[in-house]
């Protein structure tokens, strides 16, 4: 997982995240080279790393099955996938470029101009051009950054059996629904929002948030850059909200020292209402086994405001070269094959509850009420640290999710805004 999820460079910002040894090797749209074409076997033999994101989902296991057929189809070729050794793939890469051992390819990050320098150009790839998010994550115009699919990120899971015993009829629409919809489920015996410690305290906020404030400050990132506006004053009202959800009992005031799978299997025990994530939550929920549905509805926003509101959405599994690799020609063919491949594409989809255009694959009931989510979102938009032109400076997720943790030690939704307007300031 990746995204926010998980985890970072500065720069400005500007206006607008199987069973796979039997995977077959099938013709690549683009011209791939599983169908005989391009510089398949162009180098002979090695080795070529690769670093991931290692979840509950994307494990090692998973990610050595993936790239079997690759190098079955390149013979002596050895693709070693490298699991995160520091605190997650940003971490890892910074220590891995300090000490001159980066690896080949790398996958969650996204470019920023920080990392542009040392990542490989593919916007002449005539392959990129259909990949999804592909312009929206580009750089000055430049191609680093490819993915398998997209994530929607502003989503509310939702417990359909907590909700009948509540009374609720139906999914907020609004943020004062929400609200409400909480106090009838505490009432009814329920957690009435989940959340936990680690990196998903401040994801939440985001994802929940993210849909109002596409609307109320379109052009958010241009005006956070300019000093029209500051993250803190705009996010300032999502703060007070969610102080006043921990002083109802709405959110556990202990969630801190509950792990990010913990939580998932929290939820998926039945003990709570609602829990906020992206769409790769949907490939957990496929696996659990459960006596009650599982539903999702889009982030409701705030009294007034159009429902469904802009979606936030990010680029599923992206992938990137590193410049220096001794590999460019496997490394760039690796990339190709896992963003391309319709096998590869489909098992990294259902794999992690990722979505692609055009691509068909079977879907479950709460898959389908995610796409039914995507196909009505009126746009897609960034959210939280951005990619391509719409960025924070890197690292933005984590100092955020930082501050908000703040909430649940006593610190005041101002102060809390203040820490994070100055942290930007620093590192703009």
């Amino acid at each position: 997982m990746r995204a926010v999820r998980g985890a970072g460079g500065t720069r400005g910002v500007r206006a607008v995240p199987l069973v796979l040894a039997a995977l077959a090797l099938t013709a690549c749209g683009g011209g791939g080279f599983s169908d005989g074409g391009g510089s398949a076997g162009s180098e002979k033999g090695g080795t070529v790393r690769m670093l991931v994101n290692i979840t509950p989902n994307l494990t090692q296991d998973y990610w050595e099955g993936l790239v079997k057929p690759f190098e079955a189809a390149h013979k002596g070729v050895d693709v070693k996938i490298e699991a995160p050794s520091g605190k997650g793939v940003a971490d890892t890469l910074q220590q891995q470029l300090a000490a001159g051992n980066a690896p080949d390819v790398v996958e969650t990050l996204m470019v920023d101009e920080a990392l542009a320098p040392q990542m490989l150009e593919l916007t002449d790839q005539p392959w990129v051009k259909d990949t999804p998010l592909v312009r929206e994550a580009s750089l000055d115009g430049k191609v680093y950054t490819v993915g398998v699919g997209e994530q929607a990120q502003s989503l509310v899971f939702y417990n359909k059996d907590a909700f009948t015993k509540a009374g609720i009829d139906q999914p907020p629409a609004t943020l004062d629904e929400l609200t409400a919809a909480m106090g009838k489920l505490k009432k009814a015996g329920y957690l009435p929002l989940l959340t936990s410690g680690e990196f998903v305290t401040g994801l939440q906020l985001l994802q929940l948030a993210n849909p109002s404030l596409a609307q109320s400050h379109p052009t958010w990132y241009e005006d956070v850059e300019s000093g029209k506006s500051t993250v803190g004053a705009t996010m300032l009202p999502y703060l007070e909200r969610y102080q006043s959800w921990l002083k109802s009992g709405y959110v556990d005031k202990n969630a801190l020292g509950l792990k990010y799978a913990d939580a998932e299997a929290k939820f998926l025990s039945g003990k709570a209402g609602m829990y906020v994530m992206g769409s790769w939550f949907t490939a957990s929920e496929a696996k659990a086994e459960k006596d009650f549905e599982v539903g999702a509805f889009a982030a409701p926003v705030e009294k007034g405001q159009d429902h469904p509101g802009p979606q936030g959405a990010t680029m599923a599994a992206p992938y990137m070269v590193l410049k220096a690799t001794e590999h460019r020609d496997l490394a760039t063919e690796l990339v190709e094959y896992l963003v391309t491949d319709p096998a590869a594409v489909k098992s990294q989809l259902q794999q992690d509850g990722n979505f692609r255009k055009g691509v068909e694959r079977k879907f479950t009931p709460l898959e389908k009420d995610v796409q039914a989510i995507l196909d009505s979102a009126p746009q897609r938009v960034a959210q939280g640290e951005g990619y391509g032109d719409t960025t924070l400076p890197r690292g933005f997720n984590a100092a955020w999710n930082t501050e908000v943790q703040g909430l649940y030690v006593g610190r005041s939704p101002k102060k809390v805004a203040d820490a994070v307007d100055r942290w930007v300031r620093d590192h703009s």
